[in-house]
């Protein structure tokens, strides 16, 4: 048995097809979801896999160390919380979050684009959200880079975030940026969300997590349902 997902609120998330993001003409869902009854699944479809707590060690919050070296660029703290639909923290939910270099470059083999890339910056980390819903992560800001989207375009500076539930069936993705990007004028993606909604996924400075001679600071809290939700990529 089978029935339709209830639709999220209006003017919170990007439609799944976007004209001015080109790919989406090719990858959107061209049927509307359906939610399949979970009594007829498989128990191990939905239980797992599972990610171990032990795995995640406080080592793996830090972009900016590597084995040989410090990684180039200018530090920044992104902390904050995770909330749902009713403002209450969701705990030991699972972070993970990837980004480019200070040149605008990621550290995958087809990214062929002339930034130079940082052999101490793997790009990639992950936390758990503390008891009261808290995360922070300590990296780089990264550079902006330029896709063949349109002509002369190029990305705003960002970081993406990947928030796991108790399953691996319970994940939403999204992206975070930075206040007074030059660049959002032509960016589809960040375009692509109602009006609105778009500030929702900006950071804030916040002076009071910068830490002295060392990183500045920025918050950014998450909420993962209801009218107030963060815009996540892929929503029905």
């Amino acid at each position: 048995m089978t029935e339709q997902f209830a639709p999220p609120p209006d003017g919170v998330h990007p439609p799944l097809d976007y004209p001015g993001y080109r790919s989406t003409v090719r990858r959107h869902p061209k049927h509307d979801p359906l939610r399949l009854d979970p009594s007829l699944l498989d128990p191990t479809e939905l239980s797992g896999p599972l990610f171990g707590e032990g795995d995640v060690c406080p080592a793996d919050a830090d972009l900016t160390s590597c084995p040989d070296g410090e990684a180039v660029g200018q530090r920044i703290i992104v902390t904050g919380r995770v909330l749902d639909g009713a403002g209450r923290p969701i705990p030991s939910s699972l972070i993970e979050v990837w980004q480019a270099n200070a040149s605008g470059r990621y550290r995958h083999r087809n990214d062929r684009w002339p930034g130079t890339l940082d052999p101490n910056f793997t790009g990639g980390g992950r936390v758990l959200t503390d008891d009261d819903g808290w995360y922070r992560f300590l990296t780089i800001r990264p550079g902006a880079y330029p896709w063949g989207n349109h002509p002369n375009a190029w990305r705003p500076a960002h970081v993406h975030f990947s928030l796991f539930g108790r399953s691996f069936t319970q994940r939403l993705v999204t992206q975070m940026y930075f206040p007074d990007d030059p660049l959002f004028f032509q960016d589809p993606m960040y375009q692509s969300v109602p009006p609105q909604a778009r500030h929702r996924l900006v950071a804030a400075y916040d002076h009071d997590v910068t830490t002295p001679e060392w990183a500045l600071g920025y918050r950014w809290d998450i909420v993962l349902r209801g009218p107030l939700a963060t815009p996540f990529e892929g929503t029905p």
